[in-house]
């Protein structure tokens, strides 16, 4: 009989599946982020913004939803490119795992309405060796430095967006993705509060998202605002944000789940 041979003790230690990392309510984020390889329709991400393919995507989500305001179009297109990116970013960061989301090794993937369909990655990253206390401001380290700082100045220079405005659409994924994953019985009910009120990052670089939201009484309850509006309110058929909006005349009741 030939013995099966028994695990290698190394196996413990290797990076696990990466749609493993992904489970319950966040589950979806699997399909948001997952191996070039993988990826189909994936087009490398170095040199996407500077290329036609980038003002073909604008194009084609103005064609499809309507909308002539440039600034808009670009504001809701990288809507969806944050969300894909940091959501699961923080999500898998929150299990102790690190994405490697360097810009110039990764993908993108269209829908056919040119938004961001999904994201490649080139490895499936690794167990990260930081202490988790570092808290929010550590956790963007890397999302900053690799990679959004990046495409915003990208964005910029190939669509007009304001990269004020650039940062606060960053932000407000990265503070539901923080809040949602949030230790429970913490002490601060708004668990990315630091994130947003100090002025470096972990690293001691300059903080971006500093006063990008803000938590104000309404009535009897906590409304969570932007700095920045996304201007949102310039398309047509897209919902207001409500109470999230930095427009007072563009509030509603409450804001729609998600945003």
């Amino acid at each position: 009989m030939i013995p099966t041979p028994s695990p290698s003790t190394n196996d413990a230690f290797r990076p696990p599946e990466l749609k493993s990392v992904f489970t319950g309510e966040h589950a979806w984020c699997g399909e948001k982020m997952m191996l070039s390889r993988d990826l189909e329709g994936a087009l490398p991400l170095a040199g996407f913004f500077s290329s036609p393919a980038f003002t073909a995507a604008l194009d084609r989500y103005a064609q499809t939803h309507g909308g002539s305001d440039r600034r808009a179009i670009a504001s809701m297109w990288s809507l969806y490119y944050f969300a894909g990116l940091t959501i699961p970013f923080i999500v898998a960061r929150r299990a102790d795992y690190v994405l490697p989301v360097d810009l110039a090794s990764m993908t993108i993937a269209l829908a056919e309405d040119g938004l961001p369909r999904a994201f490649g990655l080139e490895t499936e990253g690794d167990w990260s060796e930081t202490d988790a206390a570092d808290g929010a401001d550590g956790y963007v380290v890397p999302l900053v430095h690799r990679h959004l700082a990046a495409v915003v100045a990208a964005m910029k220079s190939a669509a007009g967006l304001a990269p004020k405005l650039a940062w606060n659409n960053a932000a407000v994924y990265i503070d539901y993705a923080i809040n949602a994953t949030a230790p429970a019985g913490g002490s601060d009910d708004w668990a990315a509060r630091p994130l947003f009120e100090q002025p470096v990052l972990a690293d001691g670089t300059a903080n971006p998202f500093r006063g990008c939201l803000r938590h104000e009484p309404v009535g009897d309850e906590t409304v969570c605002r932007r700095k920045v509006c996304c201007l949102r309110y310039l398309l047509p058929g897209i919902p207001s944000c409500g109470a999230l909006c930095a427009l007072p005349s563009q509030r509603g009741e409450a804001p729609p789940k998600g945003h």
